[in-house]
């Protein structure tokens, strides 16, 4: 049987700086695969990527300490989801390590739903992307944003949703934005777009955005990237 691997492109700890868990410690694990392409993504998936089993993996990772949460993010880690699968029971279900129990911690794109259905009993904390067409160009992922949630939401996960918006974002965006949230009150994290360390959006649109969604649906944060006003990787 063909042994089951895949390449990452980074593991590294670092401080959380997006969303409702920013400040805390994290391994970030940082897979290399994606289903979609969407234009603000910053990451060079080709050059400099380790391949690993998952055992290798969880090898590697196992002895890091003081860690909130291991992230799984990308690309999409959904992707590979028979090395996930493989790679999270070990951590899930390994008895000669006590100390190592971190909460497992999902950054995905939103569209693998059946995927998510795989290894949702070894999920935490599902960050979920709602892919704006205004500023990702992946076209109207409604309908699969809407079955990614209802598999986590029915499997009792934890689940946020984190928009990155710039001024280009339409009304009929975030009425459909606020729809995903409303049924089961989601957190909705507003991220403005940024280029490198700078936002890409005046503050007059920021706020005008803000205010949009907070008229309609109150349970939402604005928050920045904010590892990256702190020059964190």
């Amino acid at each position: 049987m063909m042994q089951n691997k895949t390449y990452i492109k980074e593991i590294f700890t670092s401080v959380q700086g997006e969303g409702p868990y920013i400040g805390y410690n994290q391994l970030f694990i940082r897979f290399s695969k994606c289903n979609l392409k969407c234009k603000y993504c910053d990451t060079d998936f080709i050059s400099n990527l380790t391949q690993y089993t998952p055992l290798e993996l969880f090898n590697k990772i196992k002895s890091v300490k003081n860690i909130h949460s291991i992230s799984l993010t990308g690309g999409e880690p959904l992707c590979d989801i028979d090395f996930l699968r493989e790679f999270l029971s070990l951590i899930k279900e390994n008895p000669s390590n006590n100390s190592f129990s971190p909460k497992i911690y999902l950054e995905t794109n939103g569209t693998l739903y059946n995927e998510l259905e795989k290894i949702i009993s070894n999920i935490d904390i599902v960050s979920m992307d709602v892919k704006l067409n205004s500023s990702s160009n992946n076209g109207d992922l409604y309908r699969l944003h809407k079955e990614f949630i209802e598999t986590a939401v029915k499997n009792y996960k934890e689940i946020f949703l984190k928009i990155v918006f710039d001024e280009n974002i339409s009304n009929e965006e975030i009425e459909k934005s606020i729809e995903l949230a409303q049924k089961d009150n989601l957190l909705i994290i507003l991220q403005p777009k940024m280029n490198g360390k700078e936002l890409s959006s005046s503050n007059d649109i920021i706020t005008r955005v803000y205010n949009d969604f907070i008229k309609k649906y109150p349970n939402v944060r604005l928050i920045p990237q904010v590892h990256k006003f702190l020059n964190l990787r």
